[in-house]
């Protein structure tokens, strides 16, 4: 098997074909870069067993995995990549496809250059080629801004996942993506995380001596919101840059587009924590620019694995329009949406907006929806129409819910469901001087 070579392998009882990303010896945990121009791998020999890199055809990129040769199944029909067409003058008459292979080495994640972990590229596809020359800070940003795609290196989305299990406190999860986390805490059997500080550590030794020494018991900002056993915490990424940078990678863990290269100083950042005897542990967060000329109340929101399923998403992002509130301004989250974000968010908006229109007596037009929800006008018409409430009658159009939004709002409202109480935020919107915006560009 190459890289590139599309194989059967076996995964949970099935059978499925996949990709080949990468081959490594794993024993010695040693990346093979193979093509289809390299001779087969030969272990007749020297009894070595090699693992394969692989992703399954038609499945989420989180399921990428490493996996052993034993799972291969050579019974069924393998497709290797074709082989590249050698150039007949040497280096003059070099394809455009072959220069976007260079690639770029090295470099710090905050600084707005190349991760360090080192990776293994896929030879095969112009997809999965290395950021084109000209890459910059301010183009990435702009691509941000104005794209579905979170960056210019479309290499970024095709990395390989380089954490196999990180331990954060009581829990052990497997990394969904990569995570530009530096080459020596990389390809490492466990990454040990420590839960209220987020430092990050190789061995168990290390972290061990790191928790009798950390005193931290929640995260380094200001409490601006306590009900029960939650708590938000508001985190200026210019005071604790180490920690929100750290948050920062391990987002990155589980969220595929979520870009590092920029920093953390123009954005605030909401902890949500739950807390225990031992202190308060990070369930998730959401960040926030400090001065945005579209009005967004959120540019990332994330749930650790260990508490989604839970409701705490829809707390983060009822907790964000709680803050636009409190400032007296409609908001939205940060456009494009992923399709899961979409998706969340259309529910969000939908559940709340029902339930204000259920209980309402008399007429209402769309900018009191958008006064009382502080959701934004385009915002307001997208979930409404997603519901199909939107009829034209008698010269006027009208909002009308059917029988069917109403029952799935009664069995909404049976759940116990957990909401932020507006009279526990104590919190007063922050005002930046020009000096200190200026400093954020």
């Amino acid at each position: 098997l190459t890289i590139g070579s599309k194989a059967f392998f076996e995964k949970d009882k099935e059978i499925r074909q996949a990709e080949v990303l990468s081959i490594r010896d794993k024993a010695m945990r040693q990346n093979i870069q193979r093509t289809a121009d390299d001779a087969p791998l030969d272990n007749s020999e020297a009894k070595i067993e090699y693992e394969f890199y692989v992703h399954y055809v038609e499945f989420n990129k989180r399921l990428d995995e490493w996996v052993p040769d034993s799972r291969v199944r050579l019974d069924k029909p393998v497709t290797f990549p074709k082989k590249k067409s050698k150039a007949t003058h040497g280096g003059s008459q070099q394809t455009a496809r072959d220069k976007k292979r260079k690639t770029n080495a090295g470099g710090s994640v905050a600084s707005g250059t190349a991760p360090q972990t080192p990776e293994a590229m896929r030879h095969d596809d112009a997809a999965y080629t290395a950021p084109q020359e000209g890459f910059s800070k301010e183009k990435e940003i702009e691509k941000l801004r104005t794209s579905g795609s979170m960056t210019q290196s479309t290499s970024e989305v095709a990395r390989m996942k380089n954490l196999n299990l990180i331990e954060m406190g009581q829990f052990q999860v497997e990394p969904w993506y990569f995570s530009p986390y530096p080459a020596e805490f990389a390809y490492t059997p466990v990454l040990y995380i420590c839960e209220f500080c987020l430092c990050f550590y190789a061995n168990q030794t290390q972290y061990g001596r790191h928790r009798t020494k950390c005193t931290l018991q929640h995260p380094p900002g200001n409490e601006i919101y306590r009900k029960d056993d939650l708590s938000f915490f508001e985190i200026d990424g210019r005071r604790q840059r180490t920690y929100c940078r750290n948050l920062c990678l391990l987002s990155k863990c589980f969220l595929d587009h979520k870009t590092l290269y920029y920093d953390v100083d123009p954005f605030l950042f909401y902890i949500l924590t739950r807390r225990d005897e031992r202190g308060c542990h990070v369930i998730g967060y959401f960040s926030k620019e400090k001065e945005s000329a579209e009005n967004y109340n959120l540019a990332c929101i994330l749930t650790l694995p260990q508490y989604q399923r839970m409701g705490y998403g829809r707390v983060l992002m009822q907790f964000s329009y709680e803050l636009s509130k409190a400032e007296g301004k409609v908001g939205s989250p940060e456009k494009p949406l992923s399709d899961l974000g979409l998706l969340s968010y259309r529910a969000f908006w939908s559940e709340v907006l029902v339930d204000l229109l259920v209980g309402y007596d008399g007429e209402i037009s769309i900018d009191e929806l958008s006064q009382l929800t502080c959701f934004t006008v385009q915002d307001i018409m997208h979930a409404l129409f997603s519901l199909d409430a939107i009829r034209y009658y008698h010269g006027q159009h009208s909002i009308v819910l059917s029988e069917r939004v109403i029952e799935a709002h009664e069995r909404f409202t049976k759940k116990k469901l957990r909401k932020v109480d507006s009279s526990c935020l104590k919190w007063t919107p922050k005002v930046f001087s020009l000096a200190e915006l200026r400093s954020l560009q």
